[in-house]
């Protein structure tokens, strides 16, 4: 309530990356505070064991995390994990540093509950994303979202997809392959079926050549009826909302095909279906990804035909519009095994990741 009537109309009084940017310096500041993280853990925390997920592989302490694209350089790892989530995603990481599109590049759309982004994969680089998640503290589970920078041809894309991969190796605790931005220009030829097996193909070969230089003790493990290597990492890809339903198939069918671990539905989408919006506000702000309420319906269809369509043998990660506990369990109750937060956290405030647990 605190963060709905006093603290989101001043954030919400300058631009959207200019909030991102002050929340995360509060942040820094408050945590700073001798007993600040114990009070965060004690007001958005819920510890339960009836929470607890195995998924491919890794116990997560319960399903709800942060996605990508809010901490992309693993600035706040561990001030956002006291904040309730079981895990948080960084990213999207791309070989060498990059700026991002040009500003203004993210938009708020009040009526809507959503945001339009064209942020274009600005980030550190990953060798500085590596360097911060080495220090972070342990037992905070981070998953990698990787991607390609921007100069990078499709034709030499799969170069950047494993340098990310080696660097992060050692770091995250799951992998996602990000080929479903619509920030980058041509980025999402890349969900295509044969350039799409080309990169998961090789890093597999990759997981497994750094599962066996691993320091970590390699004994096997028995987690769902499938035996694991443990220093081998998950590998999950991001899909688009905007596929078809033959697209959708294909993706079932590379999943399978190159054995990957799971699916993180959906990205962004360029569609502006039924928007509260004036269309002459959203012709102004122009070309970028939608995320937000308009795209918890499409997400969740994407989630239950996946799920249905391969027999519940894929686990998913559910994300796009959930901004309510109700939101949460649809995706589950479509074959989500976890969910993400974003545009709803920044709408609803931290206290949604807590409602969120207490429902479930």
């Amino acid at each position: 309530m605190i963060y709905k009537r006093l603290i989101k109309p001043v954030l919400f009084l300058l631009s959207a990356e200019q909030a991102h940017h002050l929340v995360f310096s509060l942040l820094k500041a408050l945590f700073r505070i001798p007993g600040c993280r114990q009070l965060a853990r004690w007001l958005y925390g819920v510890e339960k064991k009836e929470l607890e997920r195995t998924v491919f592989g890794i116990r997560f302490p319960n399903p709800v995390g942060l996605a990508a694209g809010f901490d992309k350089n693993a600035t706040h790892v561990e001030e956002l994990s006291c904040l309730g989530f079981g895990f948080i995603e960084i990213g999207t990481v791309t070989p060498v540093a990059q700026p991002g599109n040009d500003k203004p590049r993210l938009f708020r759309l009040p009526q809507d509950e959503a945001l339009i982004n064209r942020m274009g994969f600005n980030n550190e680089g990953v060798k500085r994303v590596a360097q911060r998640l080495r220090k972070r503290r342990p037992g905070i589970l981070v998953g990698g979202n990787i991607g390609k920078n921007k100069i990078t041809t499709n034709e030499k894309a799969l170069d950047d997809y494993e340098k990310c991969f080696r660097e992060l190796a050692d770091v995250v605790d799951y992998f996602v392959v990000n080929v479903s931005s619509p920030n980058t220009p041509g980025l999402r030829e890349l969900q295509e079926k044969e350039p799409l097996k080309k990169i998961l193909f090789r890093l597999q070969e990759v997981n497994r050549e750094t599962a066996k230089q691993s320091t970590v003790d390699c004994r096997l493990s028995t987690v769902n009826n499938q035996r694991q290597i443990v220093g081998r990492k998950p590998i999950l890809l991001k899909i688009a909302p905007d596929l078809t339903d033959e697209q959708l198939d294909e993706i079932i069918e590379v999943v399978e095909e190159t054995g990957i671990d799971g699916i993180v539905a959906t990205n962004t989408t360029i569609a502006r279906k039924e928007l509260k919006t004036e269309k002459s506000r959203l012709e102004e702000i122009g070309a970028g990804g939608l995320s937000g309420k308009p795209l918890e319906k499409r997400s969740t269809e994407v989630i239950r035909y996946l799920h249905q369509k391969s027999a519940g043998r894929i686990p998913i990660i559910g994300v796009g519009g959930i901004h309510s506990p109700e939101d949460a369990k649809e995706k589950i109750a479509a074959g989500a095994a976890l969910v993400q937060l974003y545009t709803g956290f920044v709408y609803e405030g931290p206290g949604l990741v807590g409602r969120i647990l207490r429902e479930l």
